[in-house]
């Protein structure tokens, strides 16, 4: 057990996560709340041109969807891509079972291929390599905050006349040889869901190059309605069409409202994260047993997630034991291939997609976020260091 600077046992959890909201937000989400449109209207609207100004960093000319969830976001971005029914998906197995859903919501096939070892990223030569005449589109992943190779990826896909979709949930921040987030992808999608590093608690975004896709994509995340409720109940109440089949996608003004001061100081939140990696990487970085995944020279990850890869045969006993002393730890992610569903739909099975296991089988997600102290940060730091020392101690007895 570890010490309080009083000198006392220290046995406060350490909880996984915390989110930032603050002060800002609520105040922001009180002004929705007395104006008449809680649900999408203008708070919407001015988060969806801020944040594509964000990710457009001068480089590109973006729009952005406000939207309920990533997983909206990803099945529309395939939609107004085009896939559907009989087209197959190009995609990992080491992401969160949303992405390979979405495939299937849209009516394709997911295709999986291997991961690079040393980064759990999709691998552009597997990828190339997996298309067939049926293939229509790739789903690239950005996993823990960090970018894809998505020059070569937009390479392959440009090659074979292929869309190509980014799940960017964990990569709003980040950047890869000069790019972000939707500006060689077709379409990227964005999770602002309880956990991310900015959060309305549900909520998502598709971000895109193609104006004419964000337009589509607007019509079918409101039941495929020509008017959405701010239009139909102005001045004068305005009559709407139903002119395609949709769903019901669509992101709140208090969602926005949460959302928009959280952008105005994402930088500081991000540095703060990164100041936080950085800790565990030095911390860890010559302890023999323990790694983590590599960050590519040059590139800025966004730092969504910290995971440490131990011995698969004693990753379960990490989690117990880290747990015992109050750290929240999570597995981002078992490898999703190898889930029930998955394995009776396509008859997957161990041994397919090795490096994509064997990150799954070894992962642990350390706590990282804004509000995590340094001191808490040392207890996460020596209560894995402790059990790292017992679990070494009983394979090697003296």
């Amino acid at each position: 057990m570890s010490k309080s600077k009083a000198g006392k046992p220290d046995t406060d959890k350490v909880e996984f996560f915390r989110h930032s909201v603050g002060p800002d937000e609520r105040a922001r989400v009180a002004e929705v709340l007395e104006g008449v449109f809680l649900t999408t209207g203008a708070e919407v609207r001015a988060f969806e041109s801020e944040l594509a100004a964000f990710l457009s960093n001068d480089r590109a000319d973006l729009r952005a969807l406000g939207v309920s969830s990533c997983t909206a976001a990803l099945h529309l971005a395939l939609l107004t891509a085009g896939v559907g029914p009989g087209d197959q998906v190009i995609t990992t197995p080491m992401t969160f079972i949303a992405s390979a859903n979405a495939v299937m919501h849209a009516g394709a096939t997911p295709v999986f291929v291997d991961v690079e070892p040393a980064t759990g990223l999709l691998d552009a030569a597997a990828v190339e390599a997996a298309i067939t005449g049926r293939t229509r589109a790739v789903l690239a992943v950005h996993l823990y905050g960090h970018l894809c190779d998505m020059r070569a990826l937009r390479a392959v896909c440009d090659r074979h006349g292929l869309a190509l979709v980014e799940d960017a949930a964990h990569a709003l921040e980040a950047v890869r040889d000069g790019v972000r987030p939707g500006q060689l992808g077709d379409a990227a999608c964005f999770s602002f869901y309880a956990t991310k590093n900015i959060t309305s608690g549900e909520g998502g975004a598709l971000v895109s190059r193609h104006p004419d896709r964000i337009d589509r994509a607007r019509v079918l995340s409101l039941h495929g309605m020509s008017a959405g409720a701010e239009a139909r109940y102005g001045d004068t109440y305005r009559h709407w069409d139903m002119v395609a089949l949709g769903y019901k996608y669509n992101m709140t003004n208090i969602q926005a409202a949460m959302l928009r001061p959280q952008l105005v100081r994402i930088d500081q939140l991000h540095e703060r994260r990164q100041a936080l990696a950085r800790r565990y990487e030095a911390a860890f970085a010559a302890i023999d047993g323990i790694d983590v995944a590599v960050v590519k020279r040059g590139a800025t990850s966004a730092r969504h997630l910290f995971t440490i890869w131990v011995p698969a045969r004693q990753r379960d006993h990490y989690l117990t034991e880290l747990g015992q002393r109050g750290i929240g730890v999570a597995v981002n992610y078992r490898a999703i291939h190898l889930l029930s569903y998955f394995r009776r739909r396509f008859a997957f099975s161990r041994g397919q997609f090795p490096n994509a296991e064997s990150i799954g089988d070894r992962t642990i997600s350390l706590p990282l976020y804004p509000g995590l102290s340094d001191h808490q940060q040392d207890r996460v730091i020596e209560a894995v260091r402790d059990v790292h020392a017992g679990v070494q101690s009983i394979r090697s007895p003296s």
